[in-house]
């Protein structure tokens, strides 16, 4: 398991040798709030939340998406997985892979969201997790872990992002609470972020 970050803190993206790491994967994952039923806890139901990325040049305009509806960045350096519908069964729900050596030069930023496009409310999710896979290393170690402690009424979060740091990069830990439905709504809060 990877180093556990609180909100705001922040890791250097590098490898035991001091070499950057280059391939990443962002997973992110939640699960339903269980309720209690008359025979014991149950389901909660459903929870669709999507995972998106919005890239940034240095002066904070928004350079490129990747989200559900466009799964690749522009620069093709980042890809996402596909859409989980439910949020149910154990490990990441939705995964953006990143290949940080391509990037295209002009984003100097990668912030991270999750949203809930049926409008479902942050009280219907618990156990939401945001980390850094290395997979540029065999076994692809979880390099950082940041836990979502914070429920609440609003609809999306911005979780996490990727800071380029000289020749590296460096990961933060965000935890910021937002309303927006898809990445597009969630360009402002994703850009205080920064």
């Amino acid at each position: 398991m990877g180093l556990s970050l609180s909100k705001g803190q922040a890791l250097s993206l590098t490898k035991q040798d001091g070499s950057a790491l280059t391939h990443v994967r962002l997973g992110l994952g939640w699960d339903a709030v269980a309720k209690k039923g008359l025979f014991g806890r149950k389901s909660g139901g459903d929870v669709d939340l999507d995972a998106s990325a919005v890239f940034f040049s240095a002066d904070g305009q928004p350079q490129d998406y990747v989200w559900f509806q466009q799964l690749r960045s522009k620069d093709g350096s980042a890809q996402h997985t596909g859409d989980n519908l439910t949020g149910a069964g154990d490990g990441d729900d939705e995964t953006i892979r990143i290949d940080l050596s391509a990037v295209h030069p002009a984003v100097a930023s990668i912030v991270f969201v999750i949203s809930s496009y049926s409008r479902q409310t942050f009280d219907r999710v618990e156990n939401a997790f945001c980390r850094v896979i290395d997979d540029s290393t065999p076994g692809s170690p979880e390099v950082a872990r940041y836990e979502l402690t914070e429920s609440g009424p609003h609809t999306a979060m911005v979780m996490a992002k990727v800071t380029r740091s000289g020749a590296g990069w460096t990961f933060t830990a965000v935890g910021n609470r937002a309303d927006g439905r898809t990445v597009l709504d969630l360009v402002g809060p994703a850009a205080a972020a920064l």
